[in-house]
């Protein structure tokens, strides 16, 4: 969840992450003490890479809104090709690029910009996306619909995989103006105020 930029004893532990699956499984991290860092739960993470176990190796994925990088290291521990971690806080930039020096990972990439301005680039397309935006940004506001429309305009590979998280009281983000749609939503699960969506694109 969400976490105060203040942390007291009890919460102490409250920026500390677990790889849980592959070659750093139990490899045990901490994140920046950023507001607005809400790292993937473990049962969630647990969930969702088993549903893409079958695609996790060698694909080449997106973490926008990396925060912890929670969901962009697991799938590096679990196979995957590339992956490239987009945040805009500097400490989050700083606490990845010593992550992935300190696990020997030659295939993490990381930049220091906003989601949007990072898909303002020129597109690189991706086998699978995993969207965590932080849920105040996104709560009555057009950001993941404006993210979802500018990924489908050319950073997706064919039948890509684009993951979603965001709060439990949206339902499910198919919903949302502007969904894709060529985008199929294959799973859809909640767990607490947590709702999490795994969609697939169909071209």
């Amino acid at each position: 969840m969400k976490a105060s930029k203040t942390r007291t004893a009890s919460n102490a532990g409250a920026n500390r992450l677990r790889i849980i699956g592959g070659q750093w499984r139990g490899t045990k991290l901490n994140f920046p003490d950023v507001a607005a860092i809400r790292p993937t739960p473990d049962r969630v993470r647990e969930t969702v890479f088993n549903w893409l176990q079958a695609d996790i190796t060698d694909a080449r994925c997106l973490d926008l809104f990396a925060g912890s990088g929670a969901l962009g290291l697991e799938a590096l521990s679990r196979g995957a090709k590339s992956v490239t971690f987009v945040d805009r806080e500097a400490a989050i930039d700083t606490y990845l690029r010593d992550t992935l020096q300190r696990l020997h990972c030659e295939q993490g990439k990381v930049q220091m910009m906003d989601s949007l301005d990072f898909l303002r680039q020129t597109a690189e397309p991706f086998d699978i996306v995993f969207l965590d935006p932080p849920f105040a940004a996104i709560t009555g506001s057009q950001l993941l619909a404006q993210v979802c429309t500018r990924l489908e305009s050319s950073w997706l590979k064919s039948n890509a995989w684009i993951y979603i998280e965001c709060p439990s009281s949206m339902g499910s983000p198919n919903t949302l103006v502007n969904w894709p749609g060529n985008w199929t939503m294959h799973r859809s699960k909640q767990a607490g105020q947590v709702g999490y969506h795994l969609a697939r694109r169909n071209i």
